[in-house]
């Protein structure tokens, strides 16, 4: 059968692109600033590049346990308050939460020779011990983000007695699993030579345009063709750029730190085998006894549930929680489908503990 075209068809789409686009290029010129990361925050201990901020407290009386908050290292942790709409921490404060979070920073040149050592038994529990003096507490609750969920966990591992619940976040722990492409690719990374290639540091830029190749046509292709769509809707724009934002705010890797984690961790999957050392002390996930909650998105491609997964099974605690959410990577911290349950699922954990 022959299909006829139809002129004013074509031209009515014609016509609704060109005003679409003339709306999206006012509506970008109209924008003078985004208000990023907008919950209020204090700046309380601070080490080298690495930054330790506490969030202002929303109740009267905050939980006396605080919450300290580890990040990956590949991107910058404001994406858990990322607007004033979709912010985790606004609402984990809402809950009654005492939040403190770290920055990790931006390394710079003489930053490259840092070590997984440095950022775990250094920085990270030296804020340990900071939020512990400033509460007047043995313990705190501690929440891991992706690979700040492995490092944070490798410390409970390590530090039982500073560490009174344990929350993960999209954390990978069992790198055996072929389900992600990410795991697949690291375990054949001569990861040495491209850390020696680039001077002992790599760059974000390099770390971006990898993660891109993970779904190249979805993540640098199809998501501009779909923002089309949306350029005449303001909000829509503003919440598009503020994610672009995020995604190439990207800190550049020590080449010590990211060589370490892709051989003991992708390549040997130590931690999970417990044979990971750190500082010359064995860390072994069955060395975790306080209550822990897992969370992950089932559509993850960056983390899949299957490496995550059997972290409940390799710790030792007789108190654990794991929650299953529809969405993937990014979608745990901002998808409106789970955003009203995450966050003060965290704080109703919490306070039962």
């Amino acid at each position: 059968m022959t299909e006829t075209f139809d002129p004013q068809s074509g031209l009515r789409e014609v016509f609704g692109m060109t005003n679409k686009l003339t709306a999206g290029l006012n509506t970008m010129l109209s924008i003078d600033e985004m208000d990023i990361g907008p919950t209020p925050k204090e700046l309380v201990y601070e080490e080298d590049l690495v930054k330790l901020y506490r969030y202002t407290p929303v109740v009267a009386k905050p939980h006396k346990v605080p919450v300290l908050i580890t990040y990956a290292l590949v991107n910058k942790q404001y994406m858990m308050d990322l607007d004033a709409k979709k912010s985790m921490i606004r609402r984990m404060l809402d809950g009654g939460l005492d939040v403190y979070i770290i920055d990790w920073g931006y390394p710079k040149y003489v930053d490259k020779f840092l070590t997984l050592e440095d950022y775990v038994d250094g920085y990270l529990d030296n804020c340990v011990d900071f939020v512990r003096e400033a509460a007047k507490v043995d313990k705190i609750n501690m929440l891991g983000v992706c690979q700040g969920g492995t490092m944070a966990a490798c410390y409970t591992a390590m530090h039982q007695d500073k560490v009174n619940t344990f929350i993960s976040f999209v954390m990978p722990f069992d790198f055996s699993t072929d389900d992600g492409l990410l795991f697949k690719w690291s375990r054949h990374m001569a990861v040495d030579l491209i850390v020696e290639a680039n001077h002992n540091r790599l760059s974000g830029d390099s770390m971006n345009d990898s993660f891109n190749m993970l779904k190249p046509l979805e993540l640098t292709l199809d998501k501009y063709i779909n923002f089309i769509d949306k350029l005449d809707d303001r909000d829509a724009v503003v919440d598009f750029l503020r994610m672009e934002y995020w995604i190439y705010d990207s800190p550049d890797q020590a080449g010590p730190m990211l060589s370490r984690f892709i051989k003991d961790f992708y390549q040997d999957n130590k931690f999970k085998e417990g044979t990971l050392e750190i500082g010359g002390k064995v860390c072994d996930p069955k060395a975790i006894t306080c209550p822990v909650m897992v969370m992950l998105g089932l559509k993850d491609h960056l983390v899949p549930p299957a490496s995550t997964r059997p972290f409940m099974d390799a710790i030792s605690s007789k108190d654990k929680t794991i929650r299953e959410f529809p969405v993937g990577h990014i979608g745990v911290f901002v998808s409106s489908r789970v955003l009203g349950d995450v966050g003060p699922s965290i704080a109703t954990w919490i306070q039962d503990h």
